[in-house]
């Protein structure tokens, strides 16, 4: 038996009382605010929508007016209403609080701790969601919210559960601060190292071979056999994330056949994304059998002339991603095409240089999936104890 479990059976002899969400906190719906009135200028309000709960930081600001009963405080918990069911404490300066997200209150901390219905109802919303029929898109109902009950022992033993899973939850956020420092770092050496003269730039069809795969169809899909890759692959995998539209596969067979008329793709080729999010590199880390979307990804060869992770990088640093949006300002579903790649200038420096380049770079890379790894373990320690701690 554990401190709280003996705490519990002093206070509570006969078990935890348990109540409905909305006897004890506030719960308060964002609102529509006009669209022509968003901005990107942070010396406006910064208004939060579905996007910017998990993140704790603003992605849009508001120019207009609003009602003081919409404004967000810090250690405020939020909750999204469209898609994932995500929770979390807002982080930042005061801001707006945008349709299709609500923002959760206790009454009075006098009856329930703030922190305390945070570590609560993250795992509940997680069910909630699961639970709630839908299309491609859930909506969290107020008939769900309404019928969230929680378990409500003393204050003192909430806060003896809170103080534990608070310091899980900073170790959390000082990760997520180490991570983002580094990320910049990464990014300032990034730019600084991969500024070159006019006269080392090559068009990359020059350099080696850019190819599409033959067409898959739907109904060619299977649940195993050879792995078939969408954009979307790449961008979980860049993201650190599950691919939420599953895996797919192809037979054996039809990846032969097919691999005949566009050829097979190897280590260290380069895979970029076509669609959607486009520009995204992948390098191919073995000679297993891959296949992947026609024109959805594109395939880079490697080549002698040029490093595969000085590529990688060059495609994730700013004057690239300057070049995409000039090329592509003018469609209104983004596309990157085999010739555009074929056309696409990228500096070629000595193999030696592209070495040193790549050798710097990567160190910082490591260091950001290090903590990106210890910040997994903290959020599985945290898990650990908020199911221990919060099970009555």
């Amino acid at each position: 038996m554990n401190w709280i479990e003996k705490m519990i059976a002093e206070q509570c002899p006969n078990g935890v009382e348990r109540v409905k969400l909305i006897s004890i906190s506030n719960i308060l719906y964002g609102c529509p605010f006009n669209a022509t009135l968003f901005t990107e200028d942070s010396q406006y309000i910064p208004l939060i929508r579905i996007r910017d709960i998990l993140s704790g930081k603003p992605s849009t600001y508001y120019t207009g007016d609003y009602e003081d009963k919409y404004i967000i405080r810090k250690n405020d918990i939020l909750v999204g209403m469209d898609g994932n069911f995500n929770l979390g404490r807002w982080n930042s300066r005061d801001a707006v609080l945008c349709q299709r997200t609500l923002k959760i209150e206790a009454k009075t901390e006098e009856v329930v701790l703030n922190n305390y219905l945070y570590h609560y109802l993250g795992p509940v919303f997680k069910m909630i969601e699961e639970q709630t029929p839908g299309g491609s898109v859930k909506h969290l109902s107020a008939k769900a919210i309404n019928s969230i009950e929680i378990p409500l022992p003393s204050l003192s033993i909430q806060e003896e559960i809170v103080s534990v899973l608070d310091k899980f939850s900073e170790l959390i956020e000082k990760t997520d601060e180490e991570i983002a420092l580094r990320q910049k770092q990464y990014e300032y050496y990034r730019e600084k190292l991969l500024t070159f003269e006019e006269g080392l730039y090559q068009k990359i069809g020059n350099i080696t071979r850019v190819f599409s795969a033959s067409r898959v169809h739907k109904h060619e899909w299977q649940s195993s056999g050879v792995p078939f890759w969408r954009s979307s692959d790449v961008m979980s995998y860049y993201k650190g994330e599950e691919n939420n539209r599953g895996k797919a596969y192809i037979s054996y067979e039809l990846y032969e056949e097919l691999s005949a008329k566009s050829g097979k793709i190897h280590k260290d080729d380069l895979l970029v994304t076509g669609g959607g999010s486009i520009g995204i590199p992948y390098i191919v880390p073995n000679d297993e059998p891959l296949y992947v979307k026609d024109a959805d990804l594109l395939c880079i060869t490697k080549n002698n002339l040029l490093s595969t992770r000085f590529l990688y990088h060059f495609m994730l640093s700013n004057e690239f991603r300057d070049y995409l949006k000039k090329i592509t300002h003018d469609a209104s579903i983004a596309h990157y095409t085999i010739s555009q790649i074929k056309e696409t200038p990228i500096p070629v420096p000595s193999l030696s240089r592209q070495q040193e380049i790549v050798e710097t770079l990567d160190k910082f890379e490591a260091l950001i999936a290090s903590l990106k790894e210890e910040r997994e373990l903290r959020q599985k320690q945290y898990e650990y104890y908020r199911e221990k701690l919060l099970t009555f």
